[in-house]
């Protein structure tokens, strides 16, 4: 029996508190063969709780009437009316419990059968205990933020779609009417940046405008269906080949309803795309696909298909893709959402020409939309053909790594066939087959070069994959220096504001190539900057600057804060196990790389 302590209540002794019990409060004493109220029972536990923490409940009104009369009711000490002295305890008998069940009911058997003047259970105040954490007393309470909503949105479609293969959504549209979803997708159009498409609306004029009285404008005009998506802005970047690769801007109102339907319907697709994919997909990067390279290169795929598709992003068909995307959504204002983007057309030079085939790059949705068709070449791969080669793919750009020379051949084949059932077909001179055995060639994936060479580190008569930034990403990160650098195009007048253009440049290429084998190219990239630094102060000064070398060691541009990227090189993960500098061979310690001379111990010297 659990002891308890009465002294709040008046006239309990020390004895009666230890042998009190609340008959209607307790679950495990019941008189045999009489029923209980329900009432009764839960008014018991308000009194047993409001006894507890007298502190909780006496803050409802009602309540300290109710306490008085349960314990009135329990059978406790109470004075009796006219006199001085304290009744003893009554004992407990069924008539007189059955008796006060029913009062508790007001005769009735159930609470509504009890009266017009007494509330029904649960409503009554007494009964009411405000919670101080989640749902139910005692959880924490967690607070829901748009970013929370939208995940928990993802995940459930995420299951639901790997749960089941063939089934298909239909009521999607709603959810990327939400507020909330529409408040993270301009969150992640804010931080991507972009400049302005056809209405030259920028991100600055909206904020200043207001951005809850935009979204406000975007949810109406999509809940009215009177959404029409505007024409893309095309420019064009210069290629490394003389070429330009064509980019289309949408507005910020189309990306911000991009965004919204990617956040929605990406998880419906990515519980289909395969582990070979790795472009612009969540939780995945450039650099997981070029150490699945690496790895497989170790593990004597020597042989590598360097394919490329020939104008993917104009050559795509638009009704092949629809077809793909109809395969999972079967809610006709998304399609529809989705078409119109793709027929919305392209501005140039002031005339807008219709879009009959392709997709222009640059949208927020583009990106998802070629996964979506090209994991049709991945999953035809991946049944028929993986015996062949191991496929990685980023995007339009794949490698398939094969055993042998006539794996590597067939492979070729086997993919122009797939791809030509897509509509697509390989570029002849870019596509080609690399031997990669004993470093005799490499190939350039992704920006990095990528070759084996010999590791003296491991073994000498072995050689393992290795990779490096590319002759044209070492060339543009020249180029860009060369521009923050210069006199004309600089008006910074420290050397501080300078480092400080510097640096960011210098983080975000060293961040994407530090998984690699750049320690020579790292102190390249540091001695041409420091260069061009001493560079533009002597030249900032004119002919007669008063400048010198001397004065500038490397050490002190990097006391002020510029950027080191010679030591940032760092594998995820090393191939095989370094071999330890320490020779193996105790007696002359020739061997291994650390060799020298033999030194006698000091026991050994002391005992001769």
């Amino acid at each position: 029996m659990t002891k308890r302590s009465d002294e709040s209540l008046e006239g309990g002794g020390e004895e009666a508190g230890r042998n009190q019990m609340n008959a209607g409060a307790s679950s495990y004493y019941q008189p045999k063969g009489v029923w209980e109220g329900r009432a009764a029972h839960v008014t018991a536990k308000a009194t047993d709780s409001a006894r507890r923490e007298p502190e909780r409940a006496l803050d409802l009104p009602g309540v300290e009437r109710r306490r008085h009369a349960s314990t009135e009711r329990c059978g406790t000490r109470e004075t009796l009316p006219g006199s001085g002295r304290q009744a003893k305890t009554a004992p407990i008998r069924p008539e007189a419990e059955r008796v006060r069940s029913r009062e508790g009911v007001r005769g009735a058997h159930s609470t509504e059968e009890g009266g017009q003047d007494k509330p029904l259970e649960g409503r009554g105040p007494a009964l009411v205990m405000a919670a101080r954490g989640g749902k139910h007393e005692g959880m924490v309470a967690r607070p829901k933020n748009p970013d929370t909503k939208v995940r928990e949105l993802q995940r459930s479609l995420w299951m639901c779609a790997k749960r089941s293969k063939t089934r298909r959504f239909h009521a999607l549209y709603d959810r990327i009417c939400r507020d909330d979803v529409l408040q993270e997708a301009w969150r992640r159009v804010r931080n991507n940046g972009g400049a302005a498409g056809v209405d030259e609306q920028t991100l600055a004029a909206i904020e200043r405008s207001g951005v809850e009285g935009f979204l406000r404008e975007v949810q109406a005009t999509l809940r009215a269906g009177r959404y029409r998506p505007q024409p893309v802005r095309r420019c064009h970047i210069p290629k490394a080949d003389g070429q330009t690769r064509p980019l289309g801007i949408p507005t910020v109102r189309d990306r911000v309803v991009q965004m919204a339907t990617k956040l929605v319907v990406e998880p419906i697709f990515e519980a289909d795309f395969l582990p070979v994919s790795y472009g612009f997909r969540p939780k995945r990067s450039a650099t997981q696909a070029l150490e699945a390279i690496r790895e497989a290169g170790n593990r004597g795929y020597n042989f590598v298909v360097d394919a490329d598709i020939q104008a993917y992003f104009d050559s795509i068909d638009q009704g092949e893709r629809m077809e793909l995307v109809g395969q999972r959504i079967s809610d006709r204002r998304v399609r529809k959402l989705i078409r119109k983007w793709l027929k919305a057309g392209v501005m140039e030079d002031g005339t807008v020409r219709e879009t009959l085939a392709g997709t222009p790059q640059g949208g927020v949705i583009s990106p998802l939309l070629s996964n979506i068709y090209l994991n049709a070449f991945d999953r035809d791969w991946e049944q028929e053909y993986k015996q062949l080669g191991l496929l990685v793919r980023y995007a339009d750009d794949f490698v398939v790594m094969c055993k042998r020379e006539s794996q590597a051949k067939e492979a070729r084949r086997r993919i122009e066939a797939i791809l030509g059932r897509l509509g697509l077909r390989l570029h002849a001179e870019k596509t080609r087959l690399v031997d990669l055995r004993y470093g005799k060639e490499g190939f350039i994936f992704l920006g990095c070069t990528i070759r084996k060479r010999r590791s003296i580190q491991r073994n000498p008569r072995w050689h393992f994959m290795q990779r490096w930034p590319s002759p044209r990403a070492m060339k543009r990160l020249r180029e860009r220096i060369r521009e923050l650098t210069g006199v004309r195009g600089n008006r910074a007048r420290e050397v501080k504001a300078v480092i400080t253009s510097l640096n960011p440049v210098l983080r975000g290429w060293g961040h994407y190539f530090q998984t690699g084998n750049a320690d020579r190219e790292f102190t390249e990239v540091d001695g041409y900057v420091r260069t061009r630094i001493l560079c533009w102060q002597q030249r900032k000064g004119g002919q007669r600057s008063r400048f010198r070398f001397e004065q500038w060691p490397p050490d002190r541009l990097h006391r002020m804060g510029l950027h080191r990227l010679r030591g940032t090189v760092a594998y995820p993960t090393h191939a095989t196990p370094v071999r330890p500098s320490v020779s193996r061979v105790r007696e002359n310690r020739m061997h291994g790389l650390n060799g020298g001379f033999w030194k006698p111990e000091p026991a050994m010297a002391t005992g001769a």
